[in-house]
């Protein structure tokens, strides 16, 4: 029996488990890959307040030890189903045995979408990134591509138009999905050009470096080849809510649509991170959903000890 399980492992989760262990309380938290989840893949961490500069390896390995020193658990494990138990506790159902709590806090964020290309995992923190808000900086004064036409895409075009020296936003429609402010913003600037119609066939790399892009135009078939720097893919993301259905309620996305409190309609169930429906999903706001979850947490526990 612990009281406190925490699935997911990434910053949200992580912080939860932090703020529950300084207050006295056992924690296990649930991962089934490794700690630190989506900030694994940023090569550089810049932009946490009062921070230096490091990777996100750097990052999630501190973190994980941190709380890890407070006594918390850390298991590798995936967890395939939560429900009540005979106790009136919650039971966590996982792929390596069951563990009974008295409160769970679901932070099992979310993955972005991708374009499932031959190298873009290899190529990942190497040219490759799904976060203009974290990366553009690294880019500044270079040829950038964004694939997407949504308004995450047309968003982070217009962010690295201030950065960059040359934006090349590619969408496999004639048309762009995003607001209309939006697209007849992006179709405003000067350093960004459209290449519509088009859908990326495969990466280009050099010393293992991404180093451009081969386009398809999706009417006439034929192919080009487009050089470039970096590559911000923005074609969506995926919530990782799926198999918790039931413990708190859905937007029309899949999120969880769970207030700021992080509680949710079900006493004892609280959920923290990207896998809430909110509109900013950085580094800074997933370690706040940690510990407002892990207040409520521990409050909810004082409440009905």
């Amino acid at each position: 029996m612990q009281e406190i399980a925490v699935v997911g492992g990434g910053p949200a989760g992580l912080t939860a488990a932090l703020y529950a262990a300084r207050a006295g309380h056992s924690v296990t938290v649930f991962e089934r890959e490794a700690a630190g989840g989506q900030i694994l893949y940023s090569p550089l961490v810049e932009n946490y307040p009062g921070l230096p500069k490091m990777s996100g390896v750097q990052f999630a390995e501190a973190l994980t030890a941190q709380v890890e020193e407070l006594g918390v658990e850390t298991v590798s494990a995936d967890v395939e189903k939560i429900e009540r138990d005979q106790n009136g506790g919650w039971l966590v159902r996982t792929d390596d045995g069951s563990v009974s709590c008295r409160a769970v806090i679901l932070a099992v964020g979310s993955r972005h979408r991708r374009l499932g290309l031959p190298g873009e995992e290899e190529l990942t923190g190497a040219g490759i990134s799904y976060c203009a808000v974290c990366d553009g900086p690294f880019y500044k004064g270079r040829h950038v591509i964004v694939v997407g036409g949504g308004n995450t895409a047309l968003q982070d075009a217009v962010l690295l138009s201030g950065i960059c020296s040359r934006v090349t936003l590619v969408h496999r429609r004639k048309q762009l999905r995003g607001e209309a402010r939006l697209a007849e913003q992006v179709r405003s600037l000067e350093n960004v050009e459209l290449l519509l119609g088009y859908t990326p066939e495969a990466l280009l790399q050099e010393n293992g470096m991404f180093s451009g892009v081969r386009l398809k135009n999706t009417e006439t078939g034929q192919e080009q080849t487009l050089p470039g720097d970096g590559m911000f893919i923005a074609v969506g993301q995926i919530p990782g809510t799926a198999p918790f259905a039931g413990l708190a309620d859905f937007d029309e996305a899949g999120w969880f649509a769970v207030g700021e409190d992080c509680r949710s309609s079900l006493p004892g169930i609280f959920v923290a991170g990207d896998c809430r429906a909110k509109g900013v999903r950085q580094l800074t706001t997933a370690v706040g959903d940690g510990a407002a979850a892990g207040v409520a947490a521990v409050e909810y526990l004082e409440e009905h000890r």
